[in-house]
């Protein structure tokens, strides 16, 4: 049995298909029709719920963290020992909610089909913003699509909403949700079954290693935003899945002197901005990364453990060198990232095995990373060519070099004849030229309907004379961190 609140009613599910998602539940089982689906696949924002959280911090003090989250790629089990929120629940009493009644004023919807997830996006935001501020707000709505009445007025209300706070009912009952999902944390042995299929929720790291080493055909399930594509897009019906979400020690970050140690089910909302504060292009990127609904889903494990070819994760830490420990029962092992892509979605994990921290290695006196994305559209769109570059400079020689493109090659993966043109010669243009022209042996990259291989191979070799510019003439107006 798995156990929730929707909103403030407790919800015991035991005989359910796991493949369900909370989009579907709520609007088949549960009769809440507000939600929409408008893509099944995260990218429009009609389906936005907010999920509510229980976080304890260091001195043992409880909060609520609200998220927001797309509810058509959110499978059921997700919200085990969570709250969940939609647009039905944030009437007070005879009256609207601050935001739903900014999207009034401020004449910020048309039609009515996607106005229910902005309102959550906005909700979401208003549980996490000190005040009004243009750039969070076209953030948090980034995720959300309108085709009729453009964004202007929604802004307007995310404005009137974050400039006027008010209490709400929320906040009211925090202490008594949070006491009830404490309750909820105590259970024993969750999982979701309808006899055809199962989901196990592991408590803790040693249980999922159990678990998966005894059942190693079953899919691992942490932020699920490609792996539900299967079934909302592919209408496959997955039989064995294990949730990572109650596995605590896969959700931690750890600041070490030469190592940032990042747990494989860490959001990317959350490892962003540690990230960003030693790599400022991984952080800008990652911005890039979807929207805001997928990045609370989204894990950065996730990310590798999918092996996609246009992941981007994957080429930022091979160019900056990073490890992965792999749990295997109640072994442990570090394999560098390079060595972990084999082939076309193909790695190096053995049955049973799984991802259980990413180890990337911190910045060092004269060590350089750019990070670049070049896709169709600037935010929430998937890469044409992502390419990361580190390079240690030391008297003006190149001592060392970590090239890496993703969307070039069936595996995201380092350009090693690149490299080795630019690797103790002085960073110089004529260099940077070799090395470009390096890049043809390196990658031969396919047609595709992102882009054709001629235009992937010029981008690559652009990027990399663009990386010459910016370090070599660091005072240019034209430095960016986000790239198309």
């Amino acid at each position: 049995m798995i156990q929730f609140l929707l909103n403030r009613e407790p919800c015991r599910i035991e005989r359910l298909d796991p493949n369900l998602t909370v989009l579907r539940w709520l609007r088949e089982r549960r009769g809440r029709t507000g939600s929409k689906e408008g893509c099944a696949s995260g990218d429009c924002g009609a389906c936005t719920v907010v999920v509510g959280e229980r976080l304890v911090d260091e001195t043992g003090a409880e909060r609520l963290r609200y998220r927001a989250i797309n509810a058509c790629i959110a499978l059921l089990s997700s919200l085990h020992g969570k709250q969940l929120l939609t647009v039905e629940d944030l009437q007070q009493g005879d009256h609207l909610h601050s935001v739903q009644q900014a999207m009034v004023d401020c004449h910020g919807s048309q039609c009515g089909f996607c106005t229910p997830g902005f309102v959550m996006s906005l909700f979401a935001l208003s549980k996490n913003a000190a005040g009004f501020d243009r750039e969070e707000a076209c953030a948090a709505l980034s995720g959300n699509l309108c085709r009729c009445t453009g964004y202007r007025p929604i802004l307007a209300a995310a404005e009137q909403a974050l400039g006027q706070a008010q209490a709400d009912s929320f906040a009211a009952r925090e202490t008594e949700i949070l006491a009830q999902l404490a309750a909820i944390a105590a259970q024993d042995a969750p999982q979701l079954d309808d006899g055809a299929a199962r989901c196990l929720l592991p408590r803790d790291l040693a249980e999922l290693a159990d678990l998966y080493a005894a059942n190693p055909q079953a899919r691992l399930l942490a932020g699920g935003t490609d792996l539900a594509l299967e079934i909302t897009q592919q209408h496959r019906r997955l039989p064995l899945l294990i949730q990572l979400g109650q596995v605590a020690e896969l959700q931690t970050m750890r600041i070490e002197e030469a190592t940032l140690d990042i747990g494989a089910a860490v959001p990317l909302t959350d490892c962003a901005p540690v990230l960003a504060a030693d790599y400022p292009d991984f952080g800008a990127l990652l911005a890039r990364f979807a929207a805001t609904q997928i990045r609370n889903q989204a894990t950065l494990g996730g990310n590798l453990g999918n092996a996609s070819p246009i992941g981007d994760g994957a080429p930022l830490l091979l160019a900056l060198g990073a490890s992965l420990l792999l749990r295997q029962g109640a072994r442990q092992r570090l394999l560098p990232l390079e060595d972990f892509f084999l082939d076309y979605r193909v790695t190096a994990l053995q049955p049973g095995e799984f991802i259980e921290r990413i180890l990337v290695p911190r910045p060092q006196p004269g060590h350089h990373f750019r990070a670049f994305k070049v896709t169709k559209r600037l935010d929430d769109d998937i890469s044409a060519v992502c390419a990361a570059v580190h390079l240690h400079l030391d008297g003006g020689l190149v001592r060392e070099a970590r090239i890496a493109f993703g969307g070039m090659a069936a595996i995201p993966k380092r350009a090693s004849q690149c490299e080795q043109a630019l690797i103790g010669r002085p960073w110089a243009e004529s260099a940077v030229e070799r090395a470009a022209s390096a890049l043809e042996q390196d990658f031969s990259p396919l047609d595709d309907l992102r882009a054709s291989r001629a235009y992937r191979l010029r981008v690559a070799q652009n990027l990399l004379r663009k990386t010459w510019l910016e370090l070599s003439q660091p005072d240019l107006p034209t430095r960016v961190t986000d790239h198309v």
